[in-house]
């Protein structure tokens, strides 16, 4: 022990942001110690076999927003068996009427390709992506910081790559992303794999304050898309063995069952009856469970009951197939790469959100297809393919009592009748598969209620606001307690920022010698 201390620092819970939080601490000569209720690390960043020679990702799969932060290296993850394989096209866009579109990571032959099928919508495109790359960055930088009241409205108003537009540009930003798009572009099928993306958040098109979640679309040419080698869980595995690597432990198999509290400070955890003590406590589970449950009732804020969790809102068919998907609008290898986005129109998304708002399952769920086999020959036996079909809109709490249990079957037949609709002939390739309704998730990867992003994200839970108001800025209600994961800043999603700048927080604190 070190200073009567099991620990440094312990963190709860094994999820990407924990496990980079935990990094960054040994990384800088900490004791860490890691503790995961799970068999493996990852939580929702986790790869399995779960069908014989094919691997699963268990939650998030397409690494985006990761590749906008600086973690991965200075980290040095590649050292820890991190490989990305970079994705170009960025994503393909397939039509019911055999029309099809492609977004590649260089911006301006995505914009000529759309030039020449649909004339003005390419140079609407160039439009889209000068007037808001600046926005879009200053959002980046947002998320790498840690949050504070109007820090971003301080920096847009504050940059001059907007002058004397900003008011014009403000406008825009609190419109809600279903019509920002209207601004720009004309053709349906250029606005709907558009707003089929930015709905990716979890809001619907019409919610208002939400346009960031379409203007961010310049900096998906930035920093691309990309997959690990071996699947999505090859991050975490990478920074499990960075953690051990520097002296620090992870524990699978290891649930906690309460964070110890004396005299007002969080002075370490239980195990399975066994205490381990530090002189940090950084939580990185789910926020219902760290305010919930793991701390002792008379620590619990009442604010924390204000949390807005939501109803679920996605669900995710897995898939092995004994040959590969083959797309009626373009059969080639080059739509298989990179995210598939399967959206008729707006009117399918805001239809399925009826359905959500109903608490039924969507009856025409807009898709987005994975195929990342194409790419990586790990991911399945020669000449197979993993097809993951993540739709929207599910509620978690379903009208009339019926259950998950009793229509998951069902529902996840529907999914997959949807996307024969773009690729005919797919059921016939199916050999296993992996149903992740919201109630599998709740389950399995502890995302309350099936939310993926944890807490919803809207602009009462974002930036400074998240998870709920004095309780943002990664510290926990007590003294030598923190907070990371995807109920704090900036919210879901494989980024890693969370991680880092609670990472950053502990060590400002403990190189004070405040904890």
């Amino acid at each position: 022990m070190r200073g009567g201390h099991d620990y440094d620092v312990i963190v709860v819970g094994a999820g990407h942001n924990g496990l980079i939080t935990a990094a960054y601490l040994a990384q800088t000569g900490y004791r860490v110690g890691v503790f995961e209720k799970r068999s493996i690390v990852g939580g929702a960043v986790a790869t399995e076999e779960i069908v014989p020679g094919y691997r699963f990702d268990l939650g998030g799969s397409a690494h985006i927003l990761i590749r906008l932060t600086p973690v991965v290296e200075e980290l040095g993850l590649e050292r820890f068996g991190l490989e990305y394989l970079e994705l170009d096209p960025l994503f393909f866009a397939p039509f019911e009427d055999g029309d099809s579109l492609f977004i590649h990571r260089d911006a301006d032959r995505t914009a000529q390709e759309l030039e020449q099928k649909y004339p003005g919508e390419g140079d609407a495109y160039r439009r889209l992506m000068d007037d808001w790359r600046p926005f879009a960055r200053l959002v980046k930088d947002a998320f790498l910081e840690v949050p504070s009241p109007f820090q971003l409205g301080k920096r847009f108003l504050f940059n001059r790559a907007f002058g004397r537009d900003w008011q014009r540009a403000l406008r825009t930003i609190l419109r809600p992303y279903g019509e920002v798009v209207d601004e720009y572009f004309r053709e349906e099928k250029v606005k709907a794999p558009l707003v089929w993306m930015a709905a990716q958040s979890g809001p619907p098109p019409t919610e208002p304050l939400t346009a960031p979640f379409l203007l961010w679309q310049p900096l998906y040419h930035e920093g691309g898309i990309a997959r690990p080698r071996g699947g999505s869980g090859v991050l975490t595995q990478a920074l499990a063995r960075h953690v051990e690597a520097h002296g620090g432990h992870v524990h699978t198999g290891a649930g906690v069952d309460e964070i110890l509290v004396d005299d007002g400070r969080a002075v370490g955890i239980r195990v399975r009856g066994q205490p381990y003590t530090a002189r940090a406590v950084v939580s990185g589970t789910h926020a219902v469970e760290t305010f919930g449950r793991l701390l002792p009732p008379e620590h619990r804020p009442p604010a924390a009951r204000g949390m807005q969790v939501g109803n679920g809102f996605g669900a995710v068919l897995r898939l092995a197939l004994d040959s590969p998907v083959e797309y009626a609008a373009h059969p080639g290898r080059e739509a298989r790469v990179g995210l598939q986005l399967l959206c008729r129109d707006r009117q399918q998304i805001l239809s399925a959100y009826g359905d959500y708002l109903r608490r039924e399952p969507t009856r025409d769920p807009p898709i987005v297809a994975m195929t990342f086999s194409a790419v990586d020959d790990s991911l399945a036996p020669p000449g197979g393919e993993v097809l993951w079909l993540w739709a929207q809109y599910y509620p978690y709490e379903l009208a009339g009592g019926v259950s998950w249990d009793d229509i998951g079957e069902r529902v996840a037949g529907g999914i997959l009748d949807t996307f024969e609709k773009y690729a005919p002939g797919t059921r016939a390739k199916v050999v296993g598969s992996l149903f992740q309704h919201p109630l599998w998730l709740e389950r399995e990867l502890g995302l309350v209620r099936g939310n993926v992003m944890h807490l919803e994200m809207s602009v009462t839970q974002m930036f400074a606001l998240r998870p709920f108001g004095g309780m943002a800025q990664y510290r926990g209600p007590l003294r030598g307690m923190y907070l990371t994961g995807a109920s704090t800043h900036p919210g879901g999603g494989i980024m890693g920022a969370s991680g880092r700048n609670a990472a950053r927080v502990v060590l400002r604190d403990l190189e004070k010698r405040k904890v």
